[in-house]
């Protein structure tokens, strides 16, 4: 415990001097569009449950703040997303839900040129969620009656810049439950291009 304090420690004490180096540098701000795929699956407690990862898709806008080789950048984006179960019995269950997710992440860029970055970032995404559905059998179904709306996560991942255009392949791992019952928290891989305005 003492050592991953003395880690965090280390870590955060050197962002804060990297941020002061790069404010004296003049901050650039954008704007742009993104889409792209989702990949999404949820664990769960339940023995009788095993999850599988399910295609779905996304889109919105996005910000960023460039400050040298630091940038924070924020997102609206609205995810279709669904999952699948396998029960122990030998049946199946879908799960299909809408989410307007709004990430905020720090990156730094690894490579940076005038046409070509090279980025790593991490940060937490807030997720309210809606149009929840399940096809199966009636007890999987009023274990995600009460579906959670309101969610949190934390993300993080690498990503590409050429000119205006931008490339992320993210992971992104929840935090609370959309269902209590089952204990089941989402996770997903996403990959999302984006083109920004200006």
């Amino acid at each position: 415990m003492k050592q991953q304090f003395l880690a965090l420690s280390s870590l955060f004490l050197c962002i804060i001097c990297s941020i002061e180096t790069q404010a004296q540098q003049t901050p650039a701000f954008h704007i742009g569009v993104k889409g792209g795929a989702n990949f999404t699956k949820t664990s769960t407690e339940s023995s009788s449950l095993e999850g599988k990862y399910g295609f779905g898709y996304q889109a919105g806008v996005m910000t960023r703040l460039d400050i040298g080789s630091l940038y924070l950048q924020g997102e609206a984006l609205f995810n279709k997303r669904k999952t699948s179960y396998d029960t122990k019995d030998g049946g199946s269950a879908k799960l299909t839900w809408n989410a307007i997710d709004l990430p905020v992440v720090i990156g730094y860029k690894l490579i940076k040129t005038d046409d070509f970055n090279v980025r790593v970032f991490a940060g937490g995404v807030y997720s309210y969620a809606f149009n929840n559905n399940v096809s199966s059998s009636q007890a999987i179904q009023e274990g995600f009656k009460k579906f959670d709306k309101s969610n949190i996560g934390i993300t993080g991942g690498v990503g590409v810049d050429y000119k205006n255009f931008t490339v992320d392949l993210r992971y992104e791992n929840g935090l609370s439950n959309i269902s209590k019952e089952f204990k089941s928290k989402p996770h997903s891989f996403s990959l999302g291009i984006g083109y920004f305005l200006f």
